[in-house]
């Protein structure tokens, strides 16, 4: 996930060649208008079978995300709500009506939800309505100042899938 003005810096064609190469299978660039990515850009994802996903929003309207839908080769990213990522600690009523809206369009691509999902409650929730969740902001703050980088993100991931057994697992 990243800008496409960096990519643009680098060199679109360049960049998306090197993905491919390095083993880069997805990408997500938000700012990257979806007739810029339709026409000038789809064929050759597609000739380096590399997959973009698109991202929605609650205000996003029904006309758009079924274009999104149709140009998404990879999953829809699902932006639980209008604010910045790592803002809240759980899921109102409002956020679970644009869950289930977007459930009853029955979309083709899996969706994943973002922003707000940050301990095991919220990915719980984003589960149920979702394909998965995306969890950044909170894992990047349980690194921050961890002193073993591997038991840490082991430790979030089975805290977060509300798992006990970290301990046990670390040891064998």
């Amino acid at each position: 996930m990243g800008y496409f003005n960096q990519v643009m810096q680098y060199g679109e064609e360049r960049f998306f060649r090197k993905c491919a190469e390095v083993g880069i299978d997805g990408l997500i660039l938000p700012d990257m208008p979806l007739h810029v990515y339709e026409e000038q850009y789809q064929a050759l994802f597609s000739e380096l079978n590399l997959s973009i996903s698109f991202l929605i929003t609650p205000q996003t309207p029904e006309a758009r995300i079924r274009k999104i839908d149709a140009l998404s080769r990879g999953f829809i990213y699902m932006v639980s709500s209008a604010s910045i990522t790592g803002a809240k600690d759980g899921i109102s009523e409002a956020q679970l009506a644009y869950f289930n809206r977007i459930n009853n369009m029955g979309l083709q691509n899996p969706r994943l939800i973002g922003f707000g999902i940050s301990n095991h409650d919220t990915f719980i929730t984003a589960c149920k309505y979702a394909s998965g969740a995306i969890i950044g902001s909170a894992f990047i703050k349980a690194l921050k100042d961890s002193k073993d980088v591997e038991e840490t993100a082991l430790e979030f991931v089975y805290n977060i899938r509300g798992v006990n057994q970290v301990q046990t697992i670390l040891k064998m």
